[in-house]
């Protein structure tokens, strides 16, 4: 059962609520000024049918940018992309995996300083709806949760499991000395946080939701205004009646969305917590179209019913490294590409689209406002082919075993290890000739006896078992790649990543294995030579770029990897499409030389590699 609140903390729940102190001043019927510099508080709430900013009635127009998919240098550039569209808001999840990447040990510097990201959203004249979760899907690897969540087989997140609202309780509680002293009754912009996440698409526990706001409010956010958010239907059961609620829809579906609000919530207010714009794309799969004229409908009909909105997503960006997510689609384990374009208004590298202008046009026309100018979108270059001379097998430089002789293959969680890869090998005590299964692979798997490759199992095609023939004394290896955790729906607790239910041969179990973490925090720290290689290899070279600006990298000659430049990871290189180009923003570059290594698990000689001007997407059909 909950535990017993105190009359005073319900207090508080109730002020979060009500009129609350704010930093700002505008109104949209006042000429909807924008957020100003960090001063003194005002007030902001729900009110009725909408929600008031020092008591005037103030109709959120905001977009959804996440800082990881943001290189920091050019977090500002985007803000002023935004306010040039007629956004007066920016929407921002919290992602608690980058932040405490192991327990109590927190990092809230350069690209994951999450309160600078919220001043400069200030300074560029904008108010913030903060989303700390602590669950957020986003596309984002296992909703935002660190994986360290996972080492305790007994613990079950996204409940009133003790352990897990412990460890929630320690990471809001930390997250809210950055960001509470940011609410808008202190002078700063967040006039809003999320209680939670889209609950009602996974649960119905209401004690739950309820210990969630408790925590946020002791965390210190009880300066802003909290709410919830989810699909229209799913209102009753992830929503708290004492919060105002908005609703998240997509294309063609404005209308019905807000009748269903209105059903639910007569008294208001009436917001769209996330439009979605686009979609995103999984690997395999066709890359993601949508509607602009059928979205410019949606976006124009919430203007004129004086309904709040944010736009999901504004400006997607990139899930750079191993940081995509993954759904499960009637039990197929679809992973997301690193791209989180998402057919967005403001496309991946920051240029504003056919969308963008159309959105922009219709929200100057609704608000009678003269917006700013359009700011120029970042430079672009080409760079040259270049060949990628030296390599070093990824088999020939392991390390020490992080554990040896278990019966069954230890999961990545088990080892202490967040993503990358698990290797596994055992030594064969009799020949054997049948089928090699992987019980509950997650999620991918190269084959190797005695070092050449057999084959590969993958979770995205349903395929764990492999016919082999061999010989006693073979050293049978396994290596499982981290995919994506998957980010949304019921299967969130069991997302630990290894082979989950052993390994049998022939019908019988397969015990005795040694298993092996590679992170790869630091592939270009291997011992590389001048010398081509095939099969799992890992490839180092240099290429010169004419200046620091953006490029996309070419990676149709990799067939199944990942790529790093400058010691920056881009994301995963993977032959099944549509993804056919990495996003390599400027900042990260330096005119002249610059280094770069590449993983590819089928190599074969010598990568050639060059840099575009523009993305690649193949439109291939779904496998």
């Amino acid at each position: 059962m909950p535990k017993l609140r105190s009359v005073t903390r319900n207090g508080l729940g109730q002020l979060a609520t009500g009129i609350i102190a704010l930093g700002l001043c505008a109104t949209l019927s006042a000429a909807q000024t924008s957020a100003t510099s960090a001063g003194s508080p005002h007030t902001f709430a729900a009110s009725g049918d909408h929600f008031a900013l020092d008591g005037k009635p103030f109709q959120i127009l905001s977009g959804e940018m996440h800082y990881p998919r943001i290189p920091r240098a050019y977090w500002r550039a985007r803000f002023r992309m935004a306010r040039a569209m007629g956004l007066n808001t920016v929407t921002a999840y919290v992602f608690w995996n980058v932040h405490e990447t192991s327990p109590g040990v927190y990092d809230f510097s350069g690209q994951n300083d999450v309160a600078e990201f919220v001043r400069e959203a200030q300074q560029e004249g904008l108010y913030v709806l903060l989303r700390p979760g602590p669950y957020v899907c986003a596309e984002w690897e296992w909703g935002g949760y660190p994986s360290w969540l996972l080492k305790d087989p007994d613990m079950v997140v996204r409940t009133r499991d003790p352990k897990f609202l412990a460890a929630t309780s320690r990471w809001l509680h930390r997250l809210g000395q950055e960001l509470a002293p940011l609410q808008i009754g202190n002078g700063g912009p967040i006039i809003g946080v999320q209680v939670e996440n889209e609950y009602g698409s996974y649960g119905d526990d209401h004690a739950y939701m309820e210990e969630i706001k408790h925590e946020l409010l002791d965390s210190g956010f009880t300066k802003a205004m909290l709410y919830t958010a989810d699909g229209p239907e799913q209102i009753p059961k992830g929503s708290l009646p004492e919060l105002p609620a908005v609703i998240n829809f997509g294309e063609g579906e404005a209308a019905g969305s807000f009748k269903i609000l209105h059903d639910l919530r007569p008294n208001g207010p009436f917001m769209s917590g996330e439009y979605w714009d686009g979609w995103f794309d999984h690997w395999g799969g066709p890359h993601a179209r949508t509607d602009t004229a059928k979205q410019l409908a949606d976006v124009e009909f919430m203007l004129s019913h004086g309904y709040s909105m944010s736009i999901y997503m504004f400006h997607g960006g990139t899930s750079f490294g191993w940081m995509n997510g993954a759904n499960v689609d009637r039990n197929r384990y679809e992973p997301d590409v690193n791209s989180y374009d998402y057919d967005s208004a403001l496309d991946e590298s920051g240029h504003p689209t056919p969308k963008y202008m159309a959105f922009r046009e219709a929200i100057a026309k609704a608000t009678h406002r003269e917006l700013p100018p359009v700011p120029k979108a970042p430079s672009t270059q080409t760079i040259a082919p270049f060949t990628l001379t030296e390599s070093a097998s990824l088999l020939s430089q392991l390390p020490t075993p992080a554990a040896t002789d278990v019966a069954d293959p230890p999961t990545m969680e088990s080892l202490g290890q967040a993503y990358g890869y698990v290797l596994y090998r055992t030594h064969l005590g009799q020949s054997a000739k049948g089928d090699l299964t992987l019980h509950t692979l997650h999620n991918y798997a190269l084959v190797l006896a005695d070092g050449k490759p057999l084959g590969e199992l993958d979770r995205r095609t349903g395929t764990e078992t492999l016919k082999v023939d061999l010989p006693a004394g073979t050293e049978l290896t396994l290596l499982v790649e981290n995919t994506g955790r998957v980010n949304f729906g019921k299967t969130l607790p069991t997302e630990r990543v290894g082979i989950l239910g052993g390994v049998t041969l022939a019908g019988s179990p397969l015990h005795g294995w040694d298993a092996v973490s590679l992170p790869l925090l630091h592939p270009e720290q291997q011992q590389f030579a001048a010398k081509s290689c095939e099969g799992a290899c890992l490839y180092r070279g240099h290429f010169v770029a004419k200046a620091a600006t953006d490029t996309w990298l070419d990676t149709r000659t990799i067939q199944k990897g990942l790529v790093w430049v400058n010691g920056h990871p881009l994301g995963h290189a993977w032959d099944v499409g549509p993804q056919r180009t990495l996003y390599l923003p400027g900042p990260w570059l330096h005119q002249g030389e610059n280094d770069i290594v590449v993983l590819d698990l089928k190599g074969s000689g010598a990568p050639l590699l060059r840099g575009l001007d523009h993305r690649v997407d193949d439109p291939i059909a779904p496998q």
